[in-house]
């Protein structure tokens, strides 16, 4: 593919390609009903992600004209309740000489009754020598967005390649500062921080100090918080070899958790490093506070240099569902947004005892659905689940009790995703017990399964034919007592033109 057609403009698009794009979309079976994804082309990582104005704001990496990693726009959605979202159309347009051939990751914050968006710039020499800049737009109260003329940040610092990308910025009590993600010159990763008095003037400050020395040979998208006392550094290094269950997918996101960073000095006192999601195809996670003072994170459902099976309707990836982050016995816990129940409808229950078999009951099966299902009283050495089955399909969640070890097999799913790095995820659980409770949202091409309360999650793309609809549990070699909740989940994301 040349870089002319991989860098068009979506307005050097003609009208009967754009037509045609959107009709491969309208006809694609596997467009979610609950999850926010692009109206056409490509979306990857989530930016942005704020509350203002009385309404949460969410922008995505977006490239129109193809399912590849073209020319990145900011696309705009906002939501009142976390759940339905509204597209408002393109936030940040490429154009400007330091933002020509993309407009990359950044986040958002609020000062001066403004939201300010702050993002990376990508350019090109004529030798197609990429060069970085950190820039801003500023939205006002009336959702218009205009960008700043010049970058804040003109240059990537002494020690650094140009993969220096991604600002996630905050406040503190003195200064504005912000963690962007950077590849240090020996090809080796880290995260550094700015600050500043006034969001406008930024000065470096230098790397944060971890004991992850040579952990990847990039960190992408890094988020800093604290959270009742502790310190978390978010972030997604690229060039981990797998190790036994752990860093699976072609790239992970995880998190290092400990004392609060020191401002003065940089270090950072922490644990080991922690994924933060087991399944397939979690990337480039972004969190924000809200109203309600809860820490809130929206990840990209999808991993770059993956082939999925809707890149050839004309469409590619979306974001997970907001999930609440809290402590849990010195671990991030992640559980869905309580405002999600309002999509419920349709409820149905059972429970039984099984016996070294597998069963299915009434009114309980479909294609986009929550469900909570507790095992207890675990005698048996295998409990699970089977979803989206159908003759030949089935995406299975099994606990071993020998090994407390908790695995998602995807490899019945339906339609290929095509991938090297296998079709089963698997983790060991720290919470011992003779009981498991097994939590699922899935959407017509995705499920994110949340173990024991949110102790460890599964995110993962699934394409199914869309009758493949049974739901059935299991036990192996003994018993187990079931106790099932199931609903439907009505349609919460709307297809809207929301090209501006």
């Amino acid at each position: 593919m040349d870089r002319e057609w991989k860098y068009r403009r979506l307005d050097q698009a003609s009208p009967e390609e754009i037509a045609s794009l959107k009709a491969q979309v309208s006809q694609s079976e596997w467009r979610q009903r609950y999850h926010i994804q692009p109206i056409m082309g490509l979306l990857n990582d989530p930016n942005g992600f704020s509350y203002y104005n009385g309404e949460y704001h969410l922008f995505y990496q977006w490239f129109p004209l193809g399912t590849f990693h073209g020319l990145k726009y900011w696309y705009h959605t906002s939501s009142k309740d976390l759940v339905h979202w509204q597209n408002n159309g393109i936030a940040i347009e490429p154009g400007h000489p330091h933002d020509a051939y993309g407009a990359y990751s950044g986040s958002g914050i609020v000062k001066d009754d403004k939201l300010h968006l702050m993002y990376t710039g990508n350019s090109r020499d004529e030798e197609w020598n990429r060069h970085s800049y950190q820039c801003m737009a500023v939205m006002d109260r009336g959702g218009t967005i205009t960008k700043l003329d010049k970058p804040l940040i003109d240059q990537v610092p002494d020690g650094y390649t140009e993969h220096f990308r991604d600002p996630k910025v905050w406040r503190d009590e003195d200064k504005y500062r912000f963690v962007i993600g950077a590849q240090r010159v020996d090809q080796t990763g880290t995260a550094v921080v700015y600050e500043s008095p006034n969001l406008l003037n930024w000065t470096h400050r230098g790397e944060i100090h971890t004991r992850l020395d040579h952990f990847g040979y990039m960190w992408e998208c890094p988020d800093y918080f604290e959270l009742d006392g502790q310190g978390v550094l978010l972030f997604s290094p690229q060039g981990l070899s797998p190790q036994d269950d752990q860093f699976q997918n072609i790239y992970q996101s995880g998190y290092i958790l400990g004392r609060p960073l020191d401002r003065e000095s940089l270090k950072f006192e922490h644990g080991a490093f922690h994924e933060l999601d087991r399944g397939f195809d979690f990337y480039a996670p972004q969190t924000t506070l809200d109203e309600k003072d809860r820490r809130i994170m929206v990840a990209w459902m999808g991993l770059p240099e993956i082939e999925y099976p809707t890149d050839s309707h004309g469409w590619a990836h979306c974001l997970t569902l907001p999930r609440v982050l809290t402590f849990r016995e010195g671990k991030l816990i992640q559980q869905p947004v309580p405002e999600l129940e309002v999509l419920r409808e349709n409820a149905v229950e059972a429970a039984d005892t099984l016996h070294s078999e597998a069963k299915s009951y009434a009114g309980i099966h479909g294609e986009v659905f929550e469900m909570i299902c507790e095992f207890h009283d675990i005698e048996a050495d295998v409990v699970g689940i089977e979803f989206r089955a159908g003759e030949s399909e089935r995406t299975v969640i099994w606990y071993d009790t020998l090994t407390q070890k908790i695995t998602l097999d995807r490899t019945s799913s339906g339609e290929t995703i095509v991938s090297n790095h296998g079709s089963t995820r698997s983790c060991v659980l720290e919470a011992k017990g003779d009981s498991i409770k097994i939590h699922l949202f899935v959407d017509v091409s995705s499920a994110e399964l949340f173990i024991n309360d949110g102790e460890e999650v599964f995110t993962s793309r699934i394409f199914p034919k869309k009758d493949s609809r049974n739901i059935r549990f299991f036990a192996k070699n003994g018993s187990t007592g079931l106790k099932v909740a199931k609903w439907d989940l009505c349609q919460a994301v709307y297809d809207k033109e929301g090209i501006e």
